[in-house]
């Protein structure tokens, strides 16, 4: 599922491949064009994604997709757990989070490796809780990935999905349809070493199964009690689901 829309459109090249590259490439500008073109608003939906985690209180979380490693960072001030786990696809955006990890003094707490989504390198039933922001549309094989993240979450954890989604209501999905097409592509260009990267973030967010077809395909692999919450007008959704 959505392993059809590739950042490259090479044949030479598999999805998870382009996807590593691409991280690869804009590594270095990512922090800084994800607050821009969000005007800010990213913060406060990881924040809230993160605090749907405060009952349950994990004390091992495994951060997957970690990028350059703010989910976990966001997660270690409000949950305060005893160790978290970051995996990405991608070597430069691990170099950015060990960077990040080493200037904040965090090694005790949060450590990071390279690894496949959708053959993560942990035993069953190891963590707590289970985080990702922005990187299940990325998936080769979505169910394949999401079905993984279920077998290394214990009985009785939870996963917590930050993704973005379709608005559906007038003026909001024009708005956000035209900003994400014109507006982002542009300033893609103008600060990033990679410009398909920004036009892939549409492609990738118009090819993904939103909403309740994400729940469904969450309970498919096994998680319970799957939720939506929808986040300013419908342009992000926080999931979540029970081992």
């Amino acid at each position: 599922m959505n392993e059809n829309i590739t950042p490259y459109h090479s044949e030479n090249a598999t999805k998870k491949e382009q996807v590593a590259t691409m991280f690869n490439n804009i590594s270095g500008t990512y922090d800084f064009l994800n607050h821009f073109l969000s005007l800010g608003i990213d913060i406060l939906w990881r924040k809230k994604a993160i605090r749907t985690l405060k009952s349950l209180q994990p004390r091992n979380i495994l951060d997957v997709a970690t990028g350059t490693g703010d989910f976990a960072f966001e997660s270690i001030k409000i949950l305060n757990p005893e160790k978290i786990v970051g995996v990405d696809i991608s070597v430069g955006m691990l170099d950015v989070a060990r960077k990040k990890i080493q200037e904040r003094n965090l090694g005790h707490i949060f450590s990071v490796k390279l690894g496949d989504s959708e053959m993560l390198p942990f035993e069953d039933n190891n963590f707590d809780a289970i985080t990702v922001a922005y990187g299940v549309r990325n998936y080769e094989n979505l169910e394949k990935g999401l079905a993984d993240m279920y077998r290394v979450l214990k009985p009785g954890g939870k996963i917590v999905i930050l993704e973005f989604s379709k608005p559906k209501q007038f003026p909001i999905k024009q708005t956000y349809n035209f900003y994400f097409k014109h507006i982002t592509p542009f300033f893609g260009r103008l600060f990033s070493k990679d410009a398909r990267a920004y036009e892939y973030l549409p492609e990738s967010v118009a090819a993904f199964p939103d909403g309740t077809a994400f729940t469904n395909l969450m309970e498919t692999v096994g998680f319970n009690q799957t939720k939506q919450i929808t986040l300013t007008f419908g342009i992000s959704s926080i999931y979540t689901g029970i081992k």
